[in-house]
């Protein structure tokens, strides 16, 4: 099996900043590209921001210029850095894995449990 744990959300004021964690373990042998989406109530998820294996990013205007993702491929891990918090990125944030099981040749998508992230004051 493959287990994508995230970490890092919580409660910010607007203006604040969070870091999002998500790392891929288990049965996983290869990740090609990994991304962050959201969902807030009443709201389709939406895609935030994708990075593929080489670097390559892309992220929605909503947030550009404020979030930014990043990855560490030796530990199969993606982050999204945000700051500049609105009460309007209040949602939960789920991350998205495009990769390969071992022993397998097809490459599948993997969402994580998602992590609340509330912008209040």
């Amino acid at each position: 099996q493959v287990q994508l744990v995230e970490s890092g959300g919580g409660l910010v004021q607007p203006g604040g900043s969070l870091r999002l964690s998500c790392a891929a373990s288990g049965s996983i042998f290869s990740i090609s590209t990994m991304g962050w989406y959201r969902q807030a109530p009443g709201k389709q998820r939406e895609l935030v921001a994708t990075i593929a294996s080489g670097g390559l990013t892309n992220t929605a205007d909503s947030v550009k210029g404020r979030f930014t993702i990043s990855r560490d491929n030796a530990k199969n891990t993606v982050y999204l850095q945000m700051n500049s918090l609105k009460p309007e990125d209040t949602a939960a944030y789920y991350c998205n894995v495009l990769g390969r099981r071992i022993g397998s040749s097809e490459y599948t998508y993997y969402w994580g449990q998602g992590t609340q992230v509330t912008v209040s004051s």
